[in-house]
């Protein structure tokens, strides 16, 4: 087994690896410290985010750094600011043992003054995301012309994000006789691109299967309806009392939605999306690194470049457009050969992305079912249960108040103390799993579109009334004070609907419109096989009578009209009569 010392760094970046804690060297750095040592040239290494890379290429640009000049002599480029921030703390704990060696980052968001003062002292390596050191370009406040390295971290996701120009401009502004070296988790056809462009004859260094998501993480899914996502992301986070996650969503707006919610339900959660300020993201980056925060909602661009170590999940609240995304997600568990989980809460008609997915990480998806309330409020309770064990006592500082307390327990048995000592923390599951009903859908056949679980039901309103899919769901859910009812079809005629509503919750809808407090429309709602056989109705009663006066009927006529489904055609297509039975 190869030890950093068979690297052949030099005493001082050993003392610091030793100093840090590393005991052996990863893949990547196997695969590329030695190279860069010897053989110093253009390398592209393809890696997951988190497999050691900055070290990977950290600690050759410090053995090759001449302490004694003072100009910039390498430039790293990465997308992010929080990126750009890690690297550069990770270089500055590489060169602890190494003399006037200076490392400045340069990122938006941070005072202009402040790190045009750190460039006027001439560092030897500046970390840098492209937009701000573009600015710093058009002020020239920086020299290039002396750069002999140029690394490109994350270029995938730099390029993704739209800095392919920035990066055109800046390499413009570098040597031609320098040595560049890419990392990149996948390659696309504009990361191949500036391979041709920029780079010569490299040397390709790949760490597991090229664009293969990690083989430690475990994909799984569990499928919901749509609306029960976030009761489903409430039941994972309390069937893993120990997460420690970041929660992907689509949009900012939801993002924030879903961290206010988690945080509202007692959960200790915040959201990172680009409506923060600088200030804002950083206090929740220090507070998610801190672990202060188990669970941080954000979008992806966002969370582009973060390095947070040993994250327990990653949950996909909305499943990504692109496969790459989904594995640049699910590369952010599972790191430093740790094991991870990515999991994705998706309805029915994602199934299909599902498979595209599996086909871009290599291997199948495992389907899980959500835990049931009891099977959750088990976990909590020996959770609960395992923390008490292990806490730590401070006898010095207990003893003291042992008299006073044994006195006001004394009225009660061992057997009442435990359940007691036990229902303080653990009466808020009970309540709320009493009575959880199953969120898993099948995918069974006979389930596929939920046909059979679904009723027809009239609704006494239609396109007269100016009524449309949304007002309808919006009144069932206003006079049913719930959004558990689950609505399929709508059709919308003139003087009424049609309403497929989920055979559970029927008696609700009965019960709810029959009660004029809460319908003060009046709206009638039944099943639509009872209007028909109600006794004294007769079956051409079924329908309620058109108004042939309705302003545009003569333009309707002429077309297929589901208001009318005793409508006959004659042999030659031209409308006929219609009759009543």
């Amino acid at each position: 087994m190869l030890t950093f010392q068979d690297l052949g760094l030099k005493p001082a970046l050993l003392k610091a690896v030793e100093t840090l804690g590393f005991k052996e060297p990863m893949p990547v750095q196997i695969a590329i410290i030695p190279f860069l040592l010897t053989q110093p040239r253009d390398v592209v290494g393809l890696a997951q985010t988190g497999t050691g890379k900055t070290a990977a290429f950290g600690l050759p640009l410090l053995q090759h750094i001449d302490i004694n000049l003072h100009h910039t002599q390498a430039l790293i480029l990465c997308p992010t600011r929080e990126l750009c921030m890690q690297i550069t703390r990770d270089l500055q704990s590489y060169a602890a043992y190494i003399p006037n060696v200076k490392i400045v980052p340069v990122y938006g968001g941070a005072s202009f003054d402040i790190q045009l003062k750190q460039l006027a002292e001439k560092p030897q390596i500046i970390v840098a995301t492209p937009g701000r050191l573009n600015d710093m370009i058009r002020r020239k406040k920086v020299d290039f012309s002396q750069v002999s390295w140029v690394v490109l971290d994350e270029a995938d996701e730099m390029l993704d994000m739209g800095f392919q120009e920035e990066v055109d401009t800046i390499l413009e502004f570098t040597p031609e006789e320098k040595h560049t070296l890419l990392f990149s988790a996948t390659m696309p056809v504009e990361v191949e691109r500036i391979l041709v462009k920029y780079m010569h004859d490299p040397v390709i260094k790949t760490v597991g299967q090229r664009n293969i998501g990690a083989a430690n993480v475990k994909h799984i899914y569990y499928m919901v309806q749509a609306k029960d996502r976030y009761a489903a992301l409430k039941r994972i986070a309390d069937f893993n009392p120990r997460i420690y996650s970041i929660i992907f969503c689509r949009t900012r707006a939801e993002t924030q939605e879903i961290a206010d919610s988690l945080i509202r339900d007692g959960y200790n959660a915040d959201a990172l999306h680009g409506d923060l300020s600088q200030a804002q993201r950083d206090h929740v980056m220090k507070r998610f690194r801190d672990r202060s925060l188990q669970m941080m909602v954000a979008t992806d661009v966002a969370a582009r470049g973060l390095d947070v170590n040993d994250l327990t999940h990653v949950i996909n609240y909305n499943l990504p457009d692109e496969a790459d995304t989904y594995l640049h997600r699910s590369g952010r568990t599972g790191r430093a050969d740790k094991t991870g989980i990515c999991i994705s809460i998706i309805h029915l008609k994602e199934k299909g992305k599902i498979k595209i997915f599996e086909k871009k990480v290599g291997h199948e998806f495992a389907k899980a079912k959500l835990p049931t309330g009891v099977q959750v409020c088990e976990k909590q309770l020996f959770h609960h249960i395992d923390r008490m064990e292990n806490v730590e006592l401070n006898h010095g500082e207990i003893d003291s108040f042992l008299p006073v307390i044994y006195r006001k327990l004394e009225w009660m048995d061992r057997e009442e103390i435990i359940k007691r000592f036990v229902s303080l923390e653990f009466n808020r599951f009970l309540d709320y799993y009493r009575n959880a009903r199953d969120l898993n859908v099948e995918e069974s056949r006979e389930h596929r579109g939920e046909v059979s679980r679904y009723q027809r039901m009239f609704l006494s309103i239609g396109r007269k009334d100016k009524t449309s899919p949304q007002q309808i769901i919006g009144l069932i859910n206003e006079v049913t004070r719930s959004r558990d009812v689950r609505i399929g079809r709508i059709d919308i005629m003139h003087a009424f609907s049609f309403v497929d509503v989920d055979s559970n919750s029927v008696e609700l809808l009965k019960r709810s419109f029959a009660n004029d407090t809460l319908n003060p429309l009046q709206v009638r709602i039944e099943l639509a096989s009872d209007r028909e056989m109600t006794p004294g109705r007769k079956k051409t009663d079924t329908f309620p009578e058109k108004d042939f006066s309705s302003p545009g009927y003569k333009k309707r006529e002429s077309n297929h009209n589901a208001d009318f489904p005793d409508k006959r055609r004659s042999r030659k297509g031209k409308p006929g009569k219609y009759k009543r039975k």
